[in-house]
């Protein structure tokens, strides 16, 4: 009887591994091959700066260049953005937003350009100041490569732009005497999740108004603790080791980390750091 049953079993069984090995070949034909189109997603997220309480970037276009002669305009694809002016500081202790979406006739992306609207400025200390930008500093060009984005599972390609607002915005003294004394020169980083690193901690108490920064050679990636609860989380960090400054403002003493483990993928968490 047991025979029997294994039998009419039998089949079945092999039907669905065949059917699963089926789907398993069809799901990698469609992360593999770059040929084909795949859709897109890009987040927006924000490199944080203590000095401003609001910076707003007007964000008109996005495009994103492809390694095809035959395609038209180069290879630029133009993405589907919600146009209009961003307060990036939003996008701070990992958060980010949705920014574009589209379908590009394949895969092997090259560059993506960013081009800026006029309507741009800064609050400081309840003050609006307008942010100039030269005509040739509206578009904003970065370099895409396998180690800043990545193609999902799922057959699509997925990265974020981090806008480094403190390494951005410089202070225009030409224009200070009229109240313009700001000007934009956009920086942007482009990563993705499963190809950095992420540092997060707390830092109390509330009073001490900290400013984090993870140090690595000549680069520094900052983060501006919630006014609620003193959590901070940096994100798209390059895999390495880092020391971790906690600079602490009203009087309190800084505190240096050292020797803190950056890996690809993965999240470091920081114990609870109290200032003095």
């Amino acid at each position: 009887m047991k025979n029997l049953i294994w039998l009419v079993l039998l089949p079945a069984l092999t039907t669905t591994l065949m059917l699963y090995s089926c789907q398993k070949e069809a799901s990698n034909n469609v992360t593999t091959d770059p040929n084909k189109p795949h859709s897109v997603k890009i987040y927006l997220t924000d490199h944080q700066t203590p000095i401003f309480d609001s910076v707003f970037i007007d964000l008109q276009r996005l495009e994103v260049k492809l390694e095809d002669d035959t395609l038209p305009n180069d290879g630029w694809v133009n993405l589907n953005i919600h146009a209009g002016v961003y307060n990036i500081l939003r996008f701070r202790n990992g958060l980010d937003t949705l920014f574009a979406t589209g379908t590009l006739p394949n895969a092997r992306v090259k560059k993506v350009r960013l081009t800026l609207g006029t309507a741009n400025s800064v609050m400081k200390d309840g003050i609006s100041f307008p942010l100039q930008v030269k005509s040739e500093d509206r578009e904003v060009v970065a370099n895409l490569d396998d180690s800043n984005f990545e193609i999902t599972t799922a057959g699509q390609v997925l990265f974020w732009i981090d806008f480094d607002a403190g390494n951005s915005i410089q202070v225009n003294n030409s224009g200070s005497g009229s109240g313009n004394g700001y000007r934009l020169k956009s920086h942007i980083k482009i990563f993705t999740n499963s190809r950095s690193g992420r540092i997060e901690g707390k830092v109390v108490p509330q009073a001490a108004d900290a400013i984090v920064k993870a140090i690595i050679g000549s680069d520094t990636a900052t983060a501006i603790p919630d006014d609620h609860d003193g959590e901070f989380k940096i994100v798209g960090l390059t895999p390495g080791t880092y020391k971790v400054l906690v600079d602490g403002q009203n009087g309190y003493s800084d505190t240096l980390i050292q020797n803190v483990i950056v890996r690809k993928g993965e999240d470091t968490h920081l114990p609870q750091i109290t200032l003095h």
